[in-house]
């Protein structure tokens, strides 16, 4: 099956962006009669300013003009939409940083709330990030029946906790799909050993679609690098930089086979993830 994921150099302008996305789903590599599943970056409609811009777009989820606007691109270009993420109000008056799953007929098979902010120091122009000051985290853990096999949701700095990979794995996760926007300094340092790590220890395939560059005139710049993890831990295709497509095609029965011969799962002596959330 192919999977395709979109790297994108996302802005403060829902509109320039969604019109950004429109035209790469124009320009999608098709191949004939095989499933189509397309991963968006996190923040892929709103990125780059301040968080208070965030909470000005979001609303609950039955009113969220974002979350319609991606459900009719799944839509139009036939598509299983992991739609990067969107700000979604949450009860407290902060917002929920939320990924939805589109299938082809723009419903909603699965949605997954950020359940690690980022709140660190990094070394850039930003200097100190606070994802609290806006965003609410999410409390599950979600995992997607889809029709290329189960899909576990993560996103971005999720992607340093492996409890929570451990605990996709458990419920059932073949591919793990995380929309991100990694800095620059972070993920120069960190994401590819990250990514290849996850996939290694779940044994599932990996989709890490990302931000990429300098975003609202140098206020954020982001390390970009999408690609596709193999179970093994071989990266399979990649866009170090630059805005468009990284394409690949999976194989489930790759991944069953490595299970087999491997069954980490299995000897596992320490306590689920899964018990603890």
């Amino acid at each position: 099956m192919q999977v395709s994921l979109l790297q994108c150099q996302s802005s403060c302008s829902v509109t320039e962006n969604l019109a950004f996305i429109e035209s790469q789903l124009k320009l999608l590599p098709r191949q004939a009669n095989k499933p189509q599943l397309v991963v968006l970056p996190e923040c892929c409609l709103l990125f780059g300013g301040p968080e208070r811009q965030q909470l000005e777009h979001a609303t609950t989820a039955i009113h969220s003009q974002l979350k319609q606007d991606l459900a009719a691109l799944a839509l139009t270009y036939n598509i299983v939409l992991v739609a990067g993420s969107i700000p979604i109000l949450a009860e407290d008056g902060r917002i929920y940083n939320r990924c939805y799953v589109f299938d082809t007929d723009a419903s909603v098979i699965g949605q997954y709330d950020k359940l690690h902010l980022f709140d660190v120091e990094v070394a850039d122009e930003t200097e100190q990030y606070r994802e609290s000051d806006a965003f609410c985290p999410g409390s599950q853990v979600t995992v997607v029946d889809t029709p290329f096999g189960k899909l576990g949701l993560a996103i971005c700095y999720d992607l340093r906790f492996a409890d929570l990979f451990r605990a996709l794995r458990e419920a059932g996760a073949e591919i793990i799909a995380l929309p991100a926007a990694f800095t620059k300094v972070t993920g120069e340092a960190h994401w590819q050993v990250l990514l290849q790590a996850r996939a290694i220890e779940t044994q599932c395939f990996v989709l890490a679609a990302a931000q990429w560059g300098v975003h609202n005139c140098g206020t954020r710049e982001t390390w970009g690098h999408s690609m596709v993890v193999h179970p093994w831990g071989n990266i399979m295709a990649q866009q170090p930089r630059g805005v468009g497509w990284v394409n690949a095609d999976i194989n489930l029965n790759e991944l069953q086979a490595l299970r087999r011969k491997m069954p980490i799962i299995a000897h596992n002596r320490f306590q689920s993830p899964l018990l603890k959330l």
